[in-house]
């Protein structure tokens, strides 16, 4: 079915046109939502935020409701004239990112910066608000909205989450070096939960062809699939279906490309162990470095004394 741009306005305020829409045919019917989606089948809570534009619908589900709310078509046409899959910028991109991930039976990401949200330790997220929030009480309530969302993938029983990283998300410094050790040792310990698989692809392997940025593949219960990303300042979701599909496809080529999970975990330990020795005061020095620095000593001592030419043998 052919997907035109709709008129008068963005994908956003159509989506709830469609909504308003159906809302009305649905009343006129005399259906509740959960009668309609008793119906349909589906959730009610599917029914309910299509009505109010924050969820996109397939075109099985409008002629369903076409033929349920006897509405000659209606629906069917207005979600042929409604531009459903080009990337959609929300101002409140948060705020919906964190809707999906409380409904998410399954998220794929892959991360190429920092630690995705919901890996990050307490530290390491004020870390990384504090650079870009202006007051202490801005960056608390976002740690705290952050941490929430991780709960339900933290449980035995949460969503699958495979995550894969580039190597310098475990790297780049975010904080302190004690804020990263702490970090690299949380992402071994989360990465054994039965739920959640950790990968890592080496920066030594330029041979693998890596997304050109972060994003992660969501599943919903209703099985519907979005892609998402980041931008600078702002989220973009895409549910198109072929596009879901090849990006579905580069990520699963990325994961059998990238090191393994107990790998991955050797390779988290080594940088941990790094900054385990970023973290040593000055002061402690072993015997040996102890004798390189007064040899060093030495040898500058003498380079600052009176220098006398050497006799040399006439021919």
């Amino acid at each position: 079915m052919s997907r035109r741009n709709a008129e008068g306005g963005a994908a956003a305020s159509t989506a709830a046109v469609f909504g308003e829409v159906l809302k009305h045919f649905r009343e006129v019917a005399l259906l509740t939502q959960e009668g309609l989606a008793r119906e349909i089948p589906c959730d009610r809570s599917h029914v309910a935020r299509v009505e109010a534009g924050t969820r996109v619908p397939q075109d099985t589900f409008a002629k369903r409701c076409d033929e349920l709310l006897d509405s000659n078509g209606v629906l069917t046409r207005l979600w042929g004239r409604i531009d459903w899959y080009p990337q959609v910028e929300h101002p409140d991109w948060f705020d919906r990112r964190a809707r999906m991930d409380a409904e998410a039976v399954a998220v794929r990401a892959y991360q190429t910066q920092v630690i995705p949200g919901l890996l990050q330790t307490a530290d390491y997220a004020t870390a990384l608000f504090a650079r870009r929030l202006a007051g202490p009480d801005d960056v608390t309530e976002r740690v705290r909205a952050r941490l929430s969302r991780q709960q339900r993938f933290h449980a035995d029983d949460g969503p699958l989450y495979l995550v894969v990283l580039d190597e310098i998300c475990l790297r780049h410094v975010v904080g302190s070096p004690a804020v990263m050790r702490d970090q690299c040792a949380h992402l071994l310990g989360i990465g054994r939960r039965p739920n959640i698989r950790i990968q890592v692809v080496p920066l030594e392997r330029a041979d693998i062809d890596r997304p050109d940025t972060s994003l992660s593949l969501i599943e919903l219960p209703d099985r519907h699939r979005w892609v998402y990303s980041e931008s600078l300042d702002r989220g973009h979701f895409n549910d198109d279906p072929a596009i879901f599909e090849r990006h579905s496809r580069t990520y699963d080529v990325l994961r059998a490309d990238a090191l393994s999970a107990p790998q991955s975990a050797a390779l988290i330990s080594d940088v941990m162990e790094g900054y385990e020795h970023h973290e040593e005061p000055r002061s402690e020095h072993s015997p040996l470095d102890h004798e390189q620095l007064q040899r060093s000593k030495r040898r500058r001592l003498r380079r600052s004394g009176p220098r006398y030419p050497r006799s040399r043998p006439r021919p």
